[in-house]
Order: structure tokens, then C-alpha cells, then sequence
């Protein structure tokens, strides 16, 4: 398969499922508008749940997928691909794409940031020291990249080693996108709501609804689509099915060759 059919193989899975991706995104929306009144600590449980739940499908499906197509690998060489790819896909799609859309959308507000009552054009020494005093404190307190990785380390790592290791003994990806989407749309509207103001107006949450479309549907596309069509022989033959739902309407140029694959089945 040319370079040029690969990528109009690529495009087209990615039109096919933008619906599904535009309904994980609403279903985000919607587990915001539920969440809503929850403190920062309460969403970011939240974000410690769906993240390395979302960390271990994505290493599940990365190191599965070499696995099976390069049997002769050893551990090592699939333990490192498996968890450095869904540790960055990841991190991608539930932290750095939401972190830069509510950055883009004036959403995100100073963690734990403390708020004092000083009038604006208040005088006199004590009310300027507060101001400064209150300056300084939300200087302090800016909104940061809450990676993962880093801050639940004993978290996330784990549970990338886990999908290895599961991928290792039983590599199979059929995992349907159902499930891999709406963890990594509820991951990232954990992380939304982490930094979100107290009140969600209407056009605010039409821009989250945009951040978080595009939040999971480049990253989880990367991972379950782009990267399962890096795996095609030259011949043609499509070794990187997703086992998605949506994939049961095949893309018109695989048809010739769908008899090709009746002896992996991924």
C-alpha cells in the first residue's frame, strides 16, 4: 500500500468516526453540567479514575497491536513501546489538548487560587498589603499542566505496565472504541472541571465542547486508527483493524483485499 492510499485510509476512518467522537464530546458535556458544583479535589479523583483507566486501554491496544505483528520482539522492546506511546497519547488527549483549549477559551482559573474581599480602589496601607498579598498568592497558585505521569505517578505507571503485560499474554484489540472514547472524554472533562470557573455559562460550554471533541478525537485516533495503519503490507492487506463497531463499514479500497486478513484477526 503507497504512501498515498495509507493516507486516504487515515482520512477516511477519521470522517467515519467524527460522529461518534462529536457524541463522546456531548456525553463530556454532559458529565460536566453533573459535576459541576464538585470541588477542585473531587474532579481531580475524578481525573485519578479515568486517566490510568485510560492509560491502560491505550497500552492494552499499542502493545497488543506490535505484539502481534512483530511476534520475535521481546518483552522489553514491547514494554517500552507499549508505555511510552499510551503515556504520551494519553497525556495528550486528557491533559495538554484540554489544558491549551480552556487556555485559548479564558477558562482556566488559578488552582486553590484565594480570593480577597479588598475593594479595587480601596486605600490605605492594610488594604494594599492585602492586595499584594493577594497578587502574590495567585501568582503562586497559576494554572499549570497537571500531567499524570508526574503528580500520579503511582497511578498512571502502574497501570501502563498493567496494559503491557496484559497485551504480552493475550493480544487482542478488540476493544471498541465505545469504551476506549468516553474514558478519555470523561479523563479530560475531569480535567476541565479542575480548572474551570464556578459557573459554566452556555457559550462557554460550547467551546469546552469543542476543545473536548478535538481533545479525544486526535489523540484516541492516533492511537487506535493512524497507528494500527502504520502495520499494512506492502501487498495492501489492512493488519490493523480496531475491532470498532463503527469499522463494520469498511473503507471501499480495503474490499479487494479483505480476504487477505482471514489469518490475523486483531
Amino acid at each position: 500500500m503507497t504512501l498515498g492510499q495509507r493516507l486516504r485510509h487515515i482520512g477516511w476512518e477519521l470522517w467515519v468516526h467524527s460522529p461518534f467522537t462529536l457524541l463522546g464530546a456531548a456525553a463530556g458535556i454532559v458529565f460536566m453540567v453533573l459535576f459541576r458544583n464538585i470541588s477542585q479535589d473531587a474532579a481531580r479523583g475524578l481525573f485519578a479514575v479515568f486517566h490510568p483507566l485510560h492509560v491502560f486501554l491505550s497500552a492494552m491496544v499499542t502493545a497488543a497491536l506490535f505484539r502481534l505483528h512483530r511476534k520475535a520482539a521481546s518483552f522489553l522492546i514491547i514494554l517500552v513501546i507499549g508505555f511510552v506511546g499510551s503515556i504520551g497519547i494519553s497525556t495528550l488527549s486528557d491533559s495538554v489538548l484540554p489544558f491549551l483549549g480552556q487556555s485559548v477559551l479564558g477558562a482556566a482559573i488559578p488552582t486553590h487560587a484565594a480570593v480577597h474581599d479588598c475593594p479595587i480602589h480601596g486605600h490605605g496601607a492594610d488594604c494594599d498589603h492585602d492586595h499584594d498579598s493577594a497578587h502574590a498568592h495567585a501568582h503562586s497558585h497559576e494554572p499549570h499542566l497537571h500531567l499524570g505521569f508526574i503528580e500520579e505517578w503511582f497511578l498512571v505507571l502502574p497501570a501502563a505496565i498493567l496494559g503491557v503485560v496484559a497485551a504480552y499474554f493475550r493480544p487482542r484489540t478488540k476493544i471498541p472504541h465505545a469504551g476506549h472514547l468516553f474514558v478519555s472524554t470523561w479523563a479530560s472533562a475531569s480535567f476541565m472541571l479542575m480548572n474551570s470557573p464556578e459557573t459554566l455559562t452556555p457559550l462557554l460550554l460550547l467551546g469546552m465542547f469543542v476543545a473536548l471533541f478535538v481533545a479525544v478525537w486526535i489523540p484516541c485516533c492516533l492511537s487506535d486508527i493512524v497507528f494500527p495503519t502504520l502495520f499494512l503490507r506492502a501487498d495492501g492487506a489492512h493488519l490493523g483493524r480496531h475491532g470498532c463497531l463503527l469499522c463494520k463499514a469498511h473503507d471501499p479500497q480495503e474490499g479487494a483485499d479483505k480476504e487477505k486478513t482471514d489469518d490475523i484477526e486483531t
